[in-house]
């Protein structure tokens, strides 16, 4: 995987990117700062971030936050043990896919980072899932009202006026909605 660590500790950073190039993987950059590492996120587009969940400028969770918004990708959160109210707020969020605790043991890091793109991975499908429901609700709500139309226009039943649209749409290739939006359009 190509890697982002942001880490305010130099000797933290060289740790990581050793034992991450052991496994195998690419560091393509390392901040120091939390400005930066969003910087660096937007610009590189890793596949996966580790951040600090304490860094000057913005912390973990802000740069988390923000590059959920901006450019979504897998997050793993460097905390201390005494970081306890930052984890649960960390936590209470959907951007971080997964957490190691200070100091970094080898043996953990390989099994967190599959973690984290796996969640990751399974929470942009339930994203794309959601918002096909959302345009499949649209486009049902649009059919009806243009069902309706039709059914006033041209004293048509809604079977009818279901098959009309229907009927219409494979004759232009279009889907109903878009068959639909044209009636609402022009009525």
């Amino acid at each position: 995987m190509r890697v982002l660590i942001a880490d305010d500790e130099a000797l933290t950073r060289m740790g990581l990117r050793t034992m991450l190039e052991e496994m195998g993987h690419t560091i393509v950059g390392a901040a120091a700062d939390g400005v930066t590492a969003l910087r660096l996120a937007r610009l590189l587009h890793p596949d996966l971030v580790i951040l600090d969940i304490r860094m000057p400028g913005m912390s973990g969770l802000d740069v988390a936050e923000a590059m959920a918004r901006q450019c979504p990708m897998p997050v793993v959160m460097l905390t201390a043990y005494s970081e306890r109210d930052l984890v649960e707020r960390a936590a209470a969020t959907e951007v971080i896919q997964a957490y190691l605790v200070k100091p970094i043991r080898e043996a953990e890091l390989a099994p967190t980072l599959e973690l984290a793109v796996a969640r990751f991975t399974e929470m942009q499908a339930l994203r794309q899932e959601a918002s096909s429901y959302q345009e499949a609700l649209e486009a049902r709500a649009i059919v009806a009202q243009a069902k309706r139309v039709l059914m006033e226009r041209e004293g048509l039943t809604e079977q009818e006026a279901f098959r009309e649209i229907q009927h219409r749409a494979r004759r232009r290739r279009q889907t109903m909605r878009q068959v639909a939006e044209e009636i609402l359009t022009f009525s």
